[in-house]
């Protein structure tokens, strides 16, 4: 589980985090114990401290621990002991099991107690609206990961950012977190149509219509409310690609078309240009 720790604790030290301040009430730490971690690095807490000098700590656990309230005492007593302040300690947890971990340890003499915050119970599509691209990432892990399409949605995120090196460290965040609610196979049928898209985008020839049928479909979709508008500009986006590189349509393969949805007309546009002959579309 170490590797899904780390991954959140660096989106968690991104500037500008709405995660971090949907935590902890504000909009950035100045962290005391991490130095921007990466998904490779070994495990630490995070602890920072607020412009009046409160220290806030972040514990990210998978499961519940039995022994979870000596670990969290131990890392407050000693934080207290190094700061002469004593941490307000949250606990956030991702697991997949709908079972948080307690907020307290009361042995009847002894009380401790720290804050639980659940993921899913935050808002996804805030997360998935915000400019932080680890922001985004995390969305993955809230009740939006269960919606279908969440995936496509945060891949287009990545897709847009402009280096090649963010949306590959970006793509391998997400792949991480996806792991905890078994969307790993939606992360990577995703990213390769990511890649062949922006193929296709790049193409002299090909990225023209590719892009006025992408954005008509779109647009027809939202005006329609439904897939049929989507499902139409798709065709039209389509039907051009086709011409282009074959030449005429076979009125068969017209109406093969005509009678698809709109996730399979997103796969041929997607493998349109790996084929040789038009018949091989559809094998």
């Amino acid at each position: 589980m170490q590797d899904y720790d780390v991954t959140l604790k660096n989106l968690l030290t991104k500037p500008g985090s709405l995660l971090l301040e949907a935590l902890t009430g504000t909009p950035a730490l100045r962290w005391l114990n991490v130095e921007s971690p990466k998904v490779r690095n070994t495990r630490r807490d995070l602890l920072g401290e607020t412009p009046d000098r409160k220290l806030i700590g972040i514990e990210i656990q998978t499961r519940d621990q039995p022994h979870l309230g000596f670990r969290i005492g131990e890392y407050q007593y000693a934080t207290a002991n190094r700061y002469k302040r004593m941490p307000r300690q949250i606990v956030l947890y991702i697991g997949r099991a709908r079972k948080p971990p307690p907020d307290r340890y009361d042995d009847g003499k002894n009380v401790l107690q720290w804050d639980v915050v659940d993921i899913r119970d935050l808002d996804g599509e805030a997360l998935l609206a915000s400019p932080n691209l680890g922001d985004n990432i995390v969305a993955v892990l809230t009740k939006l990961g269960e919606q279908a399409g969440a995936v496509r949605r945060i891949v287009e995120k990545i897709a847009d950012r402009p280096r090649d090196d963010e949306r590959a460290e970006a793509l391998m965040e997400l792949s991480m977190l996806a792991g905890l609610r078994q969307l790993v196979d939606e992360v990577e049928q995703e990213s390769k149509k990511m890649l062949s898209e922006r193929e296709i985008l790049k193409n002299a020839m090909f990225g023209p219509p590719y892009r006025e049928g992408k954005e008509k479909g779109l647009a027809e979709g939202l005006a329609a409310g439904e897939e049929r508008g989507m499902v139409k500009g798709q065709m039209e986006m389509l039907l051009k690609l086709l011409q282009k590189r074959f030449g005429m349509v076979p009125t068969k393969t017209r109406k093969r078309l005509a009678s698809m949805k709109s996730s399979e007309l997103t796969e041929l546009g997607m493998r349109f240009m790996d084929v040789q002959r038009i018949e091989d579309l559809f094998v």
